[in-house]
Order: C-alpha cells, then structure tokens, then sequence
C-alpha cells in the first residue's frame, strides 16, 4: 500500500461513514480496484481508519457529549440523561445482530455485485421520506430509538449506509430531520467503537514502514469525516438528504456493470 492509496481509502471512509452512501460498501468496492480484497493489511487498515472517524464524531459532539456525562452526575439536564438511555436502547439490536452475522458480513464484502446491489437498495432507502412526506412531528421516545436501532443493525451489511437508514428510519417515524441525523451520529459512536473492539484482535502488527501510510490515511479520514458531518447536518436542514439517493444508484449500477462484466 502507497501512501496516495491510504490517503483516498482515508478520503472514502471519512467521507462516506457520515455521508448517507455507506463507508463499508465503498471500501469494500475500493478494496476490490485497488486490488487489496486478498491482503490481511486491508483489514489492519480498516480497523484505523473507523477508528479516525470515531475521533472525528467525538470531536464534532464533544459539548454535547460531556453535557451528557455530566448528567450522571447530577450536573446536566434530563434531556441528555434520556439520551443517554435512548443510546443505550438503540444500540442493543446492533449488538446481539452484529455478533449473529459478523462472519457472514465478512463474506459479502468481499463480492462486489451484491455490495453494489446494496448500495442500490440504499439509494431506493433514501427516497422513502419523499414518498411518504409528512408534516406530523414527533419527540424521540423508547420505541423510535429502538426501531432506528433495528435499522442501524441492518447497516452491517456492506453498502447499506448506516447513516441513510437511521435518519431515513426516524424521519419517516416523525422525528424532525435534525434531531435524526444527530441521534445518528450519536448512535455510531457505541457502534463504531465496538465494532473497533471486536476486530482488534485481527491486528496483529504494523510494519514499521507502513507506520506513516497508515497515520496519513487516519489523518485524512479524521479531517474528511468532520466535514461530513458538517455537510449532512447542512443539508438535511435544507431538505436535500434524499439527494444522496441518486448518488448511491449511480454508483451501485456503476459498480454492478463494471464486475458484472469484468
């Protein structure tokens, strides 16, 4: 791996982790161009980089999520002591399905048709709040928290975006735009952390020599990732989320055709 191949594996994560456009499901199809699907280092790699784009979404909520600490302690409102169990709530799904399937996951990585078909599905996915546009608003309770859940646990497989679908999945329950897209970022810090975790003990080492191919790949998912964040949250206020649909059939059909005939 070069540096300039870290540095756009970097680009795509931070980008597409937040991005509704799925992280796993474009590094899964740039494994496959750059021709590193056969490479332990490609998971060594991945691992860091959801680790740089974790780093970025603390970074970003950091006021939001020390007011939250703060709260157990008796010092922050009730609202960020409910968030904290609505998190709580919300990842438990993506916990128990994540540990069921994680092999199989594994599997469909590393066959780009079905990653590409699936990122179709997310493209279709995005359009939903269009199709059942309604102007019925309602808080994020117990019940809403565990259905986008439900839904961020369908988001482990690769080119199904876990942002699209949380939002998507609160939006069409009522829950404003802005409030789902922040209860999404929120919700991949527990999700990217333990998927983090539970993959450290595929690193073995880094080679010395790829210590600074890797920091550069980290470093730009890290600045990428922040301007994801703040690229969503924009323009889901000005009602464009949906425009990430068409992106995501591009690049699926794009994908499909490309391996289909490879």
């Amino acid at each position: 791996m070069t540096l300039i191949d870290a540095i756009i594996l970097g680009i795509v994560q931070g980008l597409t982790e937040f991005l509704p456009v799925s992280s796993s499901g474009h590094l899964a199809l740039s494994h496959q161009l750059l021709g590193f699907e056969k490479e332990s280092a490609g998971i060594e790699f991945d691992i860091l980089l959801h680790f740089a784009t974790l780093l970025a979404v603390l970074i970003y909520f950091r006021r939001k999520l020390i007011s939250m600490i703060m709260s157990l302690f008796k010092k922050g409102s009730n609202e960020d002591k409910k968030m904290i169990y609505l998190l709580i709530i919300g990842t438990l799904p993506v916990v128990l399905i994540g540990l069921l399937l994680k092999d199989r996951v594994e599997t469909i990585s590393a066959r780009p048709i079905l990653v590409s078909i699936l990122l179709c599905s997310t493209g279709i996915i995005l359009f939903i709040p269009v199709w059942l546009k309604s102007n019925k608003i309602n808080k994020l309770g117990n019940d809403s928290a565990l259905i986008i859940g439900f839904s961020q646990a369908l988001a482990i497989l690769p080119g199904i975006s876990r942002s699209g679908v949380t939002i998507t999945t609160g939006m069409i329950l009522g829950v404003s735009p802005k409030i789902a897209a922040e209860f999404s970022f929120l919700l991949a810090i527990p999700a990217i952390l333990g998927g983090t975790i539970l993959k450290m003990n595929e690193i073995s080492s880094i080679p010395a020599d790829q210590f600074g191919i890797y920091l550069g790949g980290m470093i730009t998912a890290f600045i990428t990732g922040l301007i994801a964040i703040f690229c969503v949250l924009n323009l889901i206020s000005k009602g464009k989320f949906a425009y990430f649909g068409f992106y995501c059939l591009f690049i699926g059909t794009t994908g499909l055709i490309y391996f289909a005939t490879r």
